[in-house]
């Protein structure tokens, strides 16, 4: 017998919500508008309109759903059931998130971080399938990460693990990151450094496909990637130096956690193997070498379901 369970990701423009079946099957899925600006309890009364929804669409009821599970952006406090600061989503600090879904539907509901939520959906049905020790990383407008050890996945002490974007790169005088430091691995290598080292280089009076491609407008890690695929040489190199910046990141956790498998996802890891390419080639010259030669690098398979997907899973794990 199948068990149905409510997987919602919520992202700072919609929030996504599926029915998904023990076995990692979609069989219902929706998206409503997040509209921060309006303030938590509006998203929150969207988000229970879209529960109703989805139980009178795919003609279920209460005691039809194991659990409710939520991926949010952010920190989070699984224990409580409560999202501590979603940078964002503005005005989401220190919301009640499990109690309010569970006082209105009574079906246990579990909260957790995006990316940890996708690294639990990519172990059970992605790239992650037979693996004990894992870590996915997302590669976007920062660099987040789940890990899983010996099967399990590291929340720590205070639910802040998997900061891999925050491994510093640089003693001093690095990039100032959006955390207040400086010199973390998200400083050098994410959408807006890939932006930033585009914008350095048109200054710079240089003309390059990207530039073309922008046509007067912003200029995006997007572009940046397709000038790239189009033979672009600039473009190709800011996308070599991202991908050696995360290799030496990542040497450091495969030489503290010696991981199976490192799954790539997020937006920036579209680019494919202008990415993983040069990743995979720092991280074999940099990591120790038993580490380095166990560790299988690959592309993240559930793409924008993953979050979901894994949401769902968090009743269990």
């Amino acid at each position: 017998m199948t068990k149905n369970r409510i997987g919602i990701d919520v992202g700072g423009t919609n929030v996504k919500i599926a029915l998904v079946t023990s076995d990692g099957k979609i069989t219902y899925s929706n998206s409503v508008p997040t509209r921060a600006e309006m303030g938590y309890e509006y998203t929150v009364n969207n988000i229970k309109q879209a529960i109703y929804d989805l139980m009178k669409e795919t003609k279920t009821s209460s005691k039809d759903i194991q659990g409710i599970g939520f991926g949010f952006p952010g920190q989070v406090d699984y224990k409580a059931g409560v999202v501590r600061n979603a940078p964002n989503i503005p005005g989401w600090v220190d919301v009640p998130i499990a109690q309010m879904i569970e006082s209105e539907f009574h079906i246990p509901t579990r909260v957790d971080n995006d990316v940890r939520c996708a690294a639990l959906g990519e172990l059970n049905f992605g790239a992650g399938k037979g693996c004990e020790n894992l870590i996915c990383i997302t590669v976007g407008t920062g660099i987040g990460s789940g890990l899983i050890v010996n099967g399990k996945l590291v929340r720590g002490a205070s639910n802040a693990a998997g900061e891999i974007g925050h491994i510093k790169l640089q003693i001093h005088d690095g990039p100032i990151c959006g955390c207040g430091d400086t010199g973390c691995l998200e400083a050098f290598a994410s959408g807006p450094s890939i932006v930033a080292m585009a914008e350095e280089y048109i200054k710079g009076g240089k003309s390059t496909k990207f530039r073309e491609m922008a046509n007067g407008g912003a200029i995006t890690p997007y572009i940046v990637c397709e000038a790239a695929k189009a033979g672009d040489p600039v473009a190709k190199r800011i996308f070599t130096i991202t991908g050696e910046y995360i290799g030496i990141g990542m040497a450091s956790v495969v030489n503290l956690l010696n991981p199976e498998r490192i799954i790539v996802g997020g937006g920036v890891a579209d680019s494919g193997d202008l990415l993983l390419a040069p990743l995979k080639e720092t991280l074999k010259k940099r990591a120790m070498k038993s580490a380095g030669e166990t560790v299988e690098v690959v592309p993240a398979q559930l793409g924008n379901t993953a979050g979901v997907i894994g949401a769902s899973l968090l009743i269990e794990s």
